[in-house]
């Protein structure tokens, strides 16, 4: 069963109880009143025929008891006999024992429904004087038709108003569940194509908007995220083919004994050790890149200025030529701490790496901020707006090695820590990155 003739029978369903409710309620309200109206026919009837109001005890005469002729009256003793009735004609099934005990003086008067001649009655019993009883009654004929044209009618306008809550329900659903369609339809054909820039194009405020919206968004997530994973494997791909080449060609040579001077060779195993480095960095830095995909590690407090001098003993090591010079101020971040260290690492080797023998790299923490400053060539103008994008180095330093994922990975743990990451280009040369960690 469909989810839109779901909705339509559960429409139906509800105005079904509703319409049902409202008739039951409507018939015991008129079937209510038109007994009450009979009810004080009788009262009226029955207070007309007491001593001097006319009736039996009146002036008109003992032919009517109740002075009415849509109204039968009858007059019992306490032994159940009837005294007197309307035109002489008595009725003794209308005589019980309550109407005895009524003229007996044992109990009050009432009014009840009796069956008389296959006919239903109402009858009001009132006491009257010498151990009497007067007994009014009025058929019930008239009102017990009303009533079945009245359940027939309830009955007609309840299923009537099924049926066209049923069709209404049809017609409601369709509309309602025409952004479900949509949103189907674009899953079938995105799954179908993995054609991820088909989008819902929803509009509106209402829920079923909104999901197609939050729809659109997680495609274009995954959208941008297909692409930048096929990016990143195609730039990877070529990034690995030119120091794997280079391995190859430099290893058949020496395997055919090439080249024979030992200086030429001795070049040659240099060559081969400077692309093992970059084949090593370049592997290391895809695997940081990798991690950035997975789940999120949870945050912590860092002291910044701690993590720094940490970093710097490290790489110092790795740069002897180079004087690291660092001018920290207590500073507490949030953050993880590995990431937050491979983005400085980064920095300082991107800093070391283009500075000259002898020069000094200025390391300043404040405020949850890090500023590396080097006084090596420094960024041109052309270039600024491509540091941090993956795989990308300029011309100049593409003999250098690198894998050109260093600063798009301080970039990465920037941003995934609320904050960012800058490019300066100082007066007197080389270059100062600013990195500020945001409370994420």
């Amino acid at each position: 069963m469909s989810f839109r003739l779901r909705i339509a029978l559960l429409t139906a369903a509800a105005v079904a109880v509703a319409a049902i409710g409202a008739s039951v309620a409507m018939y015991v309200v008129v079937q209510d009143q038109l007994l009450k109206q009979v009810d004080d026919t009788l009262s009226k009837t029955a207070l007309v025929g007491g001593p001097g109001r006319g009736g039996p005890f009146g002036d008109r005469g003992p032919q009517l008891v109740t002075g009415r002729q849509d109204v039968f009256g009858q007059i019992v003793d306490a032994n159940g006999t009837i005294v007197q009735a309307d035109l002489g004609v008595a009725v003794p099934a209308l005589v019980t024992q309550d109407v005895k005990d009524v003229a007996a003086g044992k109990r009050d008067g009432f009014l009840a429904t009796a069956v008389s001649q296959e006919y239903r009655v109402r009858v009001l019993v009132r006491p009257i004087s010498n151990s009497r009883a007067l007994e009014v009654a009025k058929s019930l004929e008239d009102i017990d038709g009303a009533l079945a044209q009245t359940r027939v009618t309830l009955a007609e306008f309840a299923l009537g108003a099924i049926v066209l809550a049923a069709a209404l329900g049809l017609l409601i659903a369709r509309t309602a569940l025409a952004p479900v369609k949509r949103l189907t339809a674009t899953v079938e054909e995105v799954t179908r194509t993995r054609d991820l820039s088909r989008r819902v194009a929803a509009h509106g405020r209402d829920e079923l908007s909104r999901l197609g919206t939050s729809f659109d968004a997680m495609l274009g997530q995954l959208e941008t995220s297909l692409r930048s994973q096929r990016q990143l494997v195609s730039d990877a791909g070529h990034e690995l083919r030119t120091p794997l080449t280079s391995l190859r060609t430099n290893l058949e040579l020496l395997e055919r004994g090439q080249p024979s001077d030992p200086g030429e060779r001795q070049l040659l195993l240099g060559d081969l050790v400077r692309q093992m480095e970059r084949l090593t960095a370049l592997v290391g830095d895809l695997i940081e890149v990798a991690r950035d995909e997975e789940a999120p590690m949870p945050f912590e407090e860092l002291r910044l200025d701690e993590v720094v001098h940490e970093v710097v003993d490290d790489v110092s090591f790795r740069y002897p030529k180079v004087q690291f010079v660092v001018t920290a101020t207590p500073s507490t971040v949030r953050g993880v701490k590995v990431r937050v260290a491979r983005a400085i690492t980064n920095l300082l080797d991107n800093a070391a790496k283009y500075s000259p023998t002898g020069a000094i790299v200025e390391i300043t923490v404040a405020g949850g901020e890090v500023a590396v400053r080097d006084h090596g060539p420094g960024v041109a103008a052309e270039d600024a707006s491509r540091v941090f994008d993956r795989f990308w180095r300029s011309n100049d330093v593409r003999q250098t090695p690198g894998s050109g994922l260093g600063l798009a990975i301080v970039k990465d743990v920037a941003e995934s820590h609320g904050g960012s990451v800058v490019l300066e280009t100082p007066s007197d040369g080389g270059a100062r990155f600013r990195l500020r960690l945001g409370s994420a």
